[in-house]
């Protein structure tokens, strides 16, 4: 799929995707031949670990960014803008779609509007990531730009926390103050201490071993088991203890990076074993979306404003808040577009949404509608900003010319 998509000059993340959808329950699963595609979503599912594990080695790659020497440059733009394009998204989404609701009352409710809202200020991690990997992006959009992916992810629980139990009470008629205040605070905290607590114990069980595979090995295996922690959740009275792995595993590469003295090198390892894997979660990614939500014309009315409305958010809340921190000329006017992207956080956000009962069937499905667009176009449209920001530079002609050596010599060898 990748070099058949090589003309039109798409990422490799999007070629993934479509073969997704190629061999998910609509296209080749719906001729109901065996071994040929995914006939229901009951089977993607069941390949829901490869998920969760590829979560787990994305937010541990980002959390590198967050070195102590980059951060004294970059850590109060990236906290400045991650917090604003965030709110600035939900702001609008909320607008945009209160005027919708005035239009159709009965199409769309208010407890609906506030949780499409607060879902609209997730961005996407995974394909982020890889954009900026297979390009090897480089400069300083792409230095302030994975920060930020990364702490958009805080700045999610908390808004999403509050405005869907403002919505649960419009709908249930009872405050709960305890879900709408402390719970998400809770849930930051507790995935703060413990991804730190594990990079810790990780960069002491790292001295143990002198061997580069043992050490490979051991951080491999630390991740799988840092994920695996995360997914514990229990109450403590009336407080509910859960954590966010993708910001407990954050924490794990942050505090790894910055205290181990041989990290750098782990982690290219590390990048380099986890290649295959992102390619099946992307793969898988496709599978999972439902093109059945195009059948419904309310949510696609309802969809398209969500988009339209979160993309202008993310774009001029970033712009704004650069422009507040002084970003150079080209951060200011790209950052935007790289921050559309949207997948694994508001599904898993949605997926909350469903306590609302009937109502959270829509939002459901509107979030499906809204992936399904920002997962195809979103990496096209970040590779074009970093491209246009000077940061994904031309295959260098010495490289091609080493290249195409190389295939000669096994060309002639086989001859």
């Amino acid at each position: 799929m990748t070099r058949l998509f090589r003309p039109l000059k798409l990422p490799s993340v999007t070629a993934y995707l479509i073969a997704g959808v190629l061999i998910g329950p609509y296209c080749l699963g719906a001729l109901g031949i065996g071994g040929l595609g995914f006939t229901t979503h009951a089977e993607v599912e069941s390949l829901s670990l490869i998920s969760e594990v590829a979560l787990g080695f994305i937010a541990f790659s980002i959390g590198s960014e967050f070195r102590l020497d980059e951060l004294k440059k970059t850590g109060s733009q990236a906290t400045i803008i991650g917090i604003f394009q965030a709110l600035a998204a939900t702001l609008l989404v909320d607008g945009a779609l209160l005027v919708v609701h005035l239009v159709m009352p009965d199409k769309l409710t208010v407890p609906q509007l506030l949780t499409l809202g607060a879902i609209a200020t997730a961005t996407a991690p995974a394909a982020t990531l890889m954009v900026v990997r297979q390009y090897k992006a480089h400069g300083p959009l792409t230095r302030l730009l994975l920060p930020i992916v990364a702490l958009d992810d805080a700045v999610g629980l908390v808004v999403f926390a509050v405005s869907f139990g403002i919505a649960k009470t419009l709908v249930s008629g009872s405050v709960d103050l305890v879900s709408i205040l402390l719970d998400p605070l809770v849930e930051i905290v507790c995935s703060l201490l413990l991804g730190a607590a594990m990079g810790w114990l990780l960069t002491q069980l790292e001295k143990l071993f002198n061997s580069n595979t043992n050490r490979l090995n051991l951080t491999i295996a630390f991740v799988l088991l840092t994920a695996s922690l995360s997914m514990i959740d229990f109450h403590v009275g009336p407080v509910h203890i859960q954590f966010s792995s993708l910001l407990v595993c954050m924490m794990l590469g942050t505090v790894f990076c910055n205290i181990c003295p041989l990290s750098h090198d782990l982690m290219e390892r590390a990048d380099k074993w986890t290649s295959p894997v992102f390619a099946l979660f992307f793969v898988i990614s496709g599978a999972e979306l439902e093109l059945s939500v195009f059948t419904d014309w309310a949510i696609v009315v309802v969809g398209l404003v969500y988009i339209l409305f979160r993309s202008l958010g993310k774009y001029f809340g970033a712009l704004g808040s650069a422009k507040l921190t002084k970003c150079e000329p080209q951060i200011c006017k790209y950052l935007g577009i790289t921050l559309l992207p949207q997948a694994g956080v508001a599904l898993g956000m949605c997926a909350t949404a469903m306590q609302l009962g009937e109502q959270g069937a829509l939002v459901r499905n509107i979030t499906l509608f809204a992936v399904l667009i920002y997962e195809l176009l979103g990496p096209v449209f970040t590779r074009q900003a970093l491209q246009a920001a000077g940061e994904i530079k031309p295959m260098e002609d010495h490289v091609k010319h080493r290249r195409l050596h190389k295939l000669a010599e096994a060309e002639a060898k086989k001859k």
